[in-house]
């Protein structure tokens, strides 16, 4: 069977055109953006968070699956890199782009959530290493009951460091050993890891 998305958002070209222009190589694999587009999909008047930003390849996928009254945040370190996800998509009244470390706004977010100020997450794609390898608490305890957590790039990648398929291993581990979520790994794409909140957040 072959699946390659046979519907690709319209920004998608200037996207990939801008990352090669850039040197960009980390944008996600087409395979999950559609499937980002699907979960977006699945959660009418949905809250969104993408931790990674990059160009903002993942990030006009959820776009092209949210509805009109779901919300995205995407959080980006490089705010050079942002920018042009900002050029393209920052028309869109849908989105909120943050120019912040991933970890440093995690923690800021979940103190502000902790006291009530802020609210959960129904889908969260985490595509950096805040908020999967580090921070990963944080980002877990955002996601709202019967809310998806999405990781990607989970199979060997050119330029890992040396010890990182071990964090990997780790990685998987933890999450499958968790009583809070169901996961399921995929041997699709890069190599995916979705999980699903089955109690409340503690």
């Amino acid at each position: 069977m072959d699946d390659t998305p046979l519907r690709t958002p319209a920004a998608l070209p200037a996207l990939r055109a801008a990352a090669r222009d850039a040197g960009f190589t980390m944008s996600c694999d087409a395979r999950t953006g559609s499937l980002l587009s699907v979960l977006a999909a699945a959660r009418p008047v949905g809250r969104i968070l993408e931790l990674g930003t990059g160009v903002g390849e993942g990030t006009a996928w959820l776009l092209d699956g949210m509805d009109p009254d779901a919300r995205l945040v995407t959080v980006e370190l490089d705010e050079s890199v942002q920018a042009v996800a900002r050029g393209e998509l920052g028309g869109d009244p849908r989105v909120t782009f943050v120019g912040a470390d991933g970890g440093t706004w995690l923690e800021e977010y979940f103190s502000a959530a902790d006291e009530g100020d802020a609210e959960p997450f129904d889908l969260v794609f985490a595509d950096t290493w805040p908020g999967k390898f580090t921070h990963l608490e944080r980002a877990l305890d955002l996601v709202a009951p019967g809310g998806t957590y999405l990781i990607d790039d989970l199979d060997p990648q050119p330029g890992w460091p040396e010890g990182h398929e071990a964090s990997v291993a780790r990685l998987l581990t933890e999450l499958e050993a968790r009583e809070d979520f169901r996961t399921v790994r995929l041997a699709w794409a890069s190599g995916l890891l979705m999980a699903v909140r089955t109690v409340s957040r503690r």
